[in-house]
């Protein structure tokens, strides 16, 4: 079985402390197509994000962070 693949790159505007990044991170694994995702390890505001298209789009993705209260913007697809 074949399962399409791509990454996105968030910012997120606000600095998150530890929990605030575990519930944003458990969030997104939550939501349907989401594959993995993680942090740029020098940049911790920058969220890659692995997902199915088929399954959802990175609008979709960028909309989930957004109604956490969240400010963030695509910023590339890899």
């Amino acid at each position: 079985m074949d399962i399409k693949m791509t990454d996105i790159m968030l910012h997120i505007d606000e600095k998150l402390d530890l929990e605030s990044q575990s519930a944003l991170e458990s969030h997104i694994r939550g939501q349907q197509g989401v594959i993995g995702l993680g942090y740029h390890s020098k940049r911790p505001h920058l969220m890659i994000i692995e997902y199915n298209p088929d399954q959802t789009s990175d609008i979709d993705l960028l909309h989930s962070v957004t109604e956490q209260g969240l400010h963030a913007e695509l910023v590339g697809f890899l």
